[in-house]
């Protein structure tokens, strides 16, 4: 990790406590791979303390099956990364997935473990949640959620009842031998106005690209999203108002706290959808290396749900592209 400031207070602890809401085996709706994924911080800090310099953090496997993947080294598996890969690179890391496999995650995880620390500074927090997994979607007030909320349960959904609605649910898509998506939401409160650039760096599109970069990750949504297409101007508009102390806030957010790509003040809200795990336990058509037709039955540990170890992933990312933000309007405004 490079560009955090100097003199930023950060401990093993917590980096660690991030990590262990990623790590897999953490429950029994997750893959079942038994990784501690202890960090080590190389370089960087000292005394407890980041020097300025480059950070580097090691996180080491523990629990490698590659028999696991004997058969894919053959064989691509249905809507995963390997056929892609094969054809950009012409080899492939089939014994796990490379870089195509979410153990890439973990240096996102660790990255903004040290971002939070940095934007807690400007008085920023970041609250994700699981907002729906398959067609079961929880009710969230994004002004009042905690983490102590979200980390209440397994399914790391704020609203317990449909929680449990969908722990069963994953449950039994497990058993099936079959995967679920979903959608994980995030909000970010205390963000001052004016963080964002007006044109290619707008704040919304630097947080999409962010977050659709996460693996599984094939929607974004800010705001309203999608939703304000069904609304008119007049009532989608989030209209301003001031209090006794002068100081502007909006009616509403239907904006999700971005205007021309730029903080107003309120809450940023964002919605990632994460589609089903490629790799389930059921015989499907594919093909071979050589393009002959065949099936596959995946094999291994692998998540029925991504969206539990997904919540951190994506606070992680809108972590990192909001302290970046943050230290370009420091240094704009010095």
């Amino acid at each position: 990790m490079d560009g955090c400031p100097p003199r930023v207070p950060i401990s093993l602890d917590e980096i660690q406590f991030e990590l262990d809401r990623r790590r897999p085996g953490q429950s029994k709706i997750v893959t079942q791979r038994k990784e501690s994924d202890t960090v080590e911080i190389l370089s960087g800090v000292l005394d407890g303390m980041t020097l300025g310099t480059p950070i580097l953090m090691m996180v080491r496997n523990e629990d490698q099956r590659s028999r696991d993947y004997d058969e894919i080294q053959h064989k691509y598996r249905p809507s995963h990364a390997d056929f892609a890969y094969d054809q950009k690179y012409g080899i492939r890391a089939w014994s796990g997935g490379g870089r195509s496999s979410a153990r890439e995650t973990i240096g996102r995880v660790a990255a903004g473990a040290l971002a939070k620390k940095v934007l807690a500074e400007f008085g920023v927090e970041i609250v994700g949640f699981v907002e729906k997994v398959h067609h079961l979607r929880a009710e969230v007030d994004t002004d009042t959620v905690t983490m102590a909320d979200v980390e209440s349960n397994i399914v790391r959904c704020p609203d317990p009842a449909m929680a449990e609605r969908m722990l069963l649910h994953i449950e039994e898509i497990r058993k099936q031998g079959n995967s679920v998506g979903g959608v994980v939401g995030c909000v970010a409160r205390g963000v001052p106005a004016g963080w964002g650039e007006p044109v290619f760096d707008k704040l919304e599109a630097d947080l999409a690209k962010a977050l659709l970069s996460l693996p599984a990750c094939k929607g974004f949504e800010v705001g309203g999203g999608f939703g304000m297409t069904d609304l008119t101007g007049f009532e989608a508009n989030d209209e301003f108002e001031a209090d006794e102390s002068k100081n502007v806030t909006t009616r509403s957010n239907n904006s999700g706290g971005i205007q021309g790509g730029i903080s107003n003040g309120m809450p940023i809200l964002v919605h990632a959808a994460f589609k089903p795990t490629a790799t389930i336990m059921m015989e499907q058509h594919t093909v071979t290396t050589e393009h002959e037709n065949t099936t596959l039955q995946g094999r291994g540990r692998h998540d029925p749900c991504v969206l539990p170890r997904a919540v951190p992933m994506v606070e992680a990312m809108v972590a990192l592209v909001l302290v970046d933000h943050a230290l370009r309007q420091k240094a704009l405004t010095l």
